[in-house]
């Protein structure tokens, strides 16, 4: 059996602070702790009946995991320019999604753990035919397409219950309990990787009788940023509607061109934030 491990950072166990994701030596140590969880995620995953996984690092550059640490028997995507984002190298030959380390969405649980949606300088809401998500029931949205269910998350327990709301049937391993956006009551890692570890077993052994959540098209997705400038921006892309000030809406065919017109969509407004050509010398 197959299975893609979505890897992001502010879900692992130990983080607590954003400051720890940025300060350099507070972010190497939390490199190797976002390693170690994933390698908990892979050993399970290989104990309840894998055979082979592929890893996707997907917290900022996407380029956190440490190549070296990792378990010799998965492997990795790394680095930024992707097409499908946090879900590259994912296709149809996989027999479920494993998301590790991810966290709440941007708006939603008052406490979740460094909560954003996708790009933190530019997102403040996504929605998905009408409905708010965050980046693990897009991404599910996403893997349904290619035939593909979730089976196991990894993260706080705001996270856990946010995205249960909508995933009831998936494997949760809680990390640590939310106390604020920026404040955490932690286990201890090695600790928190053995529930990893076990719960990710489980959700293998339990894989073919799981589903992959799929959403019929057209799809459309509406996207509030922060600032004006991120929104308007992104209109020079044509299918793109300015619906007010800072957001905007566009609809497509399917789930996978629109996840990928999504993705262009924040590129842009990234972008954006200081103005496009700011740090162009002519």
């Amino acid at each position: 059996m197959k299975f893609f491990i979505s890897a992001d950072m502010e879900g692992i166990s130990g983080v607590a602070t954003n400051q720890q994701l940025k300060t350099p030596s507070e972010y190497q140590r939390f490199r190797k702790l976002m390693t170690a969880d994933v390698n908990a995620a892979i050993e399970g995953a290989f104990n309840g009946g894998a055979t082979e996984i592929v890893v996707a690092d997907g917290h900022g550059n996407m380029s956190n995991i440490i190549i070296e640490e990792l378990d010799k028997r998965a492997r990795l995507v790394s680095g930024n320019n992707r097409v499908m984002c946090q879900l590259e190298g994912l296709d149809e030959t996989f027999d479920g999604i494993l998301f590790v380390g991810h966290h709440g969405r941007e708006g939603g649980s008052d406490v979740a753990v460094i909560s954003h949606s996708l790009a933190g300088i530019c997102v403040n809401e996504l929605k998905i035919n009408g409905h708010v998500v965050g980046e693990t029931e897009m991404n599910t949205y996403v893997a349904g397409s290619f035939g593909v269910p979730p089976v196991f998350i990894s993260g706080d327990d705001a996270y856990v219950r946010e995205v249960q709301e909508t995933l009831p049937q998936v494997e949760a391993a809680v990390t640590k309990r939310a106390v604020d956006r920026f404040a955490a009551e932690l286990l201890h890692p090695e600790v928190a990787q053995e529930i990893i570890r076990e719960k990710a077993e489980t959700a293998v052994k339990n894989a073919a009788n799981q589903k992959p959540v799929v959403l019929e098209g057209p799809i459309t997705f509406e996207i509030q940023f922060k600032g004006s400038q991120q929104a308007k921006m992104t209109t020079t892309i044509p299918s793109v509607e300015l619906i007010g000030p800072k957001s905007i809406r566009f609809t497509c065919d399917d789930m996978i061109t629109a996840y990928k017109h999504m993705w262009g969509c924040v590129i842009i407004a990234i972008t954006a934030t200081n103005g496009v050509l700011g740090s162009v010398n002519a």
